[in-house]
């Protein structure tokens, strides 16, 4: 688990903070993966219907923007931290998968972080594992993702699940148009975030993660529908698309202990 220091300023702060968190927290990280191929779809919403139905303190855009981000990325070689080869041999049937997650941005305490509302993979035998494991509301899902990101080629994806979809397309960036986020933008906000948060039934819980710093660009889309995120409830019916972001994905992320808060 070897990184290079991460200067204590900025987004690179709170990078290193999340990592230094990590490395004092006993037992972590339990997993390591890497995230591959990510397009996050960000979406405003009303914050007091999204207030109702999320069990956190919602953490708003500049102080009453309420976002919901759906992203849709490839999830490779999750294994445990310990275990070496035969670890990694042995989660090898739900090592590798598609994921479509919908989230929020919530505090609890002082520590900024993410709700999952919703997560769609592609392999039914990880569904049940997530709920009694981390609290996360798996479903399954039939995934179709062509995401060559970064190499001038066009961005597709298509998610079925629960009788719904999400389908959408756009052009990839130039691999010289990516770049770590800015302090203080919007794409800061949503993307360096290291703590998770789930409730499964009335148990909440969280685990915290760790990797570099997302390498993105800005992106338009053209989501095409969208009937997978307006079915989760009052608050997404009204739901405006305000915009989207690619990384071709970041590699070695540590995950920890579903701890209970």
């Amino acid at each position: 688990m070897k990184t290079r220091r991460i200067a204590e300023d900025g987004v690179a702060g709170v990078n290193g903070e999340a990592r230094e968190r990590m490395i004092r927290s006993r037992g972590d990280p339990l997993f390591l993966a890497d995230w591959q191929r990510a397009v996050f779809l960000h979406y405003e919403v009303d914050s007091e219907l999204l207030a109702e139905a999320v069990p956190f303190d919602l953490d708003l855009w500049e102080g009453n923007r309420a976002i919901v981000t759906l992203v849709a990325f490839t999830m490779e070689g999750m294994r445990p931290r310990w275990g070496g080869k035969a670890g990694k041999w042995l989660f090898a049937p739900i090592g590798t998968h598609d994921f479509l997650n919908v989230r929020t941005y919530v505090r609890h305490g002082s520590e900024r972080g993410i709700f999952f509302i919703r997560e769609w993979l592609s392999k039914r035998l990880s569904v049940p594992l997530g709920s009694w494991s981390f609290g996360l509301p798996y479903r399954y899902g039939a995934t179709r993702y062509e995401h060559e990101i970064g190499m001038g080629r066009w961005i597709r994806g298509q998610v079925c699940g629960s009788g719904r979809h999400l389908s959408y397309e756009a052009g990839s960036p130039r691999a010289d148009e990516l770049a770590p986020v800015d302090e203080g933008t919007m794409a800061a906000f949503l993307l360096e975030r290291y703590s998770a948060y789930t409730c499964f039934g009335r148990i909440r819980r969280r685990f915290r993660v760790w990797h570099e710093p997302w390498e993105r660009a800005a992106v338009a889309v053209n989501v095409r529908e969208d009937s997978l995120l307006r079915g989760l409830g009052d608050w997404a019916l009204g739901a405006s698309f305000v915009g989207a972001d690619v990384s071709p994905g970041v590699r070695g992320v540590w995950m920890g202990w579903p701890r209970r808060v």
